[in-house]
């Protein structure tokens, strides 16, 4: 798949994660969403395609372990470190992405990775 639409599955999903989970937040200037919003929704959805390029298959190597024990659903709770870890970045670098707590994350991961799903099937056709 072409990193640019990647990328916008990425937006599209954390898009409807912050909408759908009460603990995940992005906003830059207010309620309603205006051009900062979907600016940081842009680089916010970067930062998450960067960590889970580079940093997420080193994470699933190293828990691969209590990956199998747990038949695959420890996934998910790499999935919310993940996410977790786009928070800090984000908020490092003064982005108006939240996510508050280890719960909202992984319920976000599960939004993520649904919609991340459904999206790659429909964009993916031929």
């Amino acid at each position: 798949m072409h990193p640019f639409m990647r990328w916008f599955i990425n937006a599209v999903a954390l898009f409807v994660a912050a909408l759908l989970v009460p603990k995940i937040r992005f906003t830059a200037s207010g309620t309603t969403p205006g051009l900062n919003e979907w600016v940081t929704l842009a680089v916010v959805a970067l930062i998450f395609g960067v960590i889970n390029v580079t940093i997420r298959p080193i994470v699933v190597f190293l828990t691969l372990p209590l990956t199998i024990v747990t038949l695959g659903l420890f996934i998910f709770v790499v999935n919310a470190l993940m996410l977790m870890l786009t928070s800090r970045v984000a908020q490092a670098l003064d982005l108006g992405f939240r996510v508050e707590g280890f719960g909202a994350a992984l319920l976000g991961a599960l939004v993520i990775s649904v919609v991340g799903f459904v999206l790659s099937q429909f964009f993916t056709r031929e």
